[in-house]
């Protein structure tokens, strides 16, 4: 099970997990949406979970909770590469969004 497998790093919105075949990357903000569908992510090219959020006209937009990168293919910096690039954008989407205050 998911839960179960170890961490091998963490950020603010996600984690990479050690699974048997595969690094597997879980973005931290889609954690608890269910998984609709597993196919291919056309961005990274590899097998990802992905579920249905909606706007707030009620359109509906596939978005990926995890990718399965094959440890036969990828080495853990390829995948951290790809992971802080997630960090990053909902670090700028936080700040643009919930910007501080100053309190």
């Amino acid at each position: 099970m998911l839960l179960d497998l170890p961490v091998l790093q963490k950020g603010s919105f996600y984690f990479i997990k050690d699974g048997k075949t595969d690094l597997i990357l879980e973005d931290n903000t889609k954690r608890g949406l269910e998984i609709k569908e597993t196919s291919i992510d056309e961005t990274l090219n590899v097998q990802a979970d992905k579920g249905m959020i909606h706007d707030m006209d009620g359109i509906g937009h596939w978005v990926v909770i995890r990718w399965y990168f094959s440890k036969d293919s990828f080495e853990l910096s390829q995948v951290i590469i790809h992971a802080e690039a997630l960090e990053e954008k909902y670090t700028k989407l936080r700040e643009l969004t919930c910007p501080d205050d100053g309190d």
